[in-house]
């Protein structure tokens, strides 16, 4: 199987004057079969209200935050790394445990 990823918004930071804004909180989460992992940052923006295209926060989806997170951080970078995780789920070169409990 391939790995499905899920890009989500838990939440973002905002300039209350303006609406701009400037903090996203993402999560990349992908899923291969019975295995998953994800992982999660935040990406910083500086926005301007005065600028062709601004979007005030009220205006704003979580496609809009996905696109802008993906624009600010390398996108495949993450989900590759994200995909080796699921790998190594899948075919563990290590292990731990107690031997004398076994």
């Amino acid at each position: 199987m391939a790995v499905t990823y899920t890009w989500t918004i838990p939440t973002v930071e905002r300039t209350l004057s303006d609406g701009g804004i400037n903090v996203i909180h993402w999560r990349c989460t992908g899923v291969d079969g019975d295995h998953s992992a994800s992982s999660y940052g935040t990406t910083g923006h500086t926005p301007d209200a005065s600028a062709d295209g601004f979007i005030a926060y009220d205006s704003v989806t979580e496609a809009n935050c996905i696109a802008w997170v993906q624009a600010a951080l390398d996108k495949d970078a993450t989900e590759a790394a994200i995909a080796a995780d699921i790998a190594t789920q899948k075919t563990p070169t290590t292990g731990a445990g107690q031997p004398w409990a076994a």
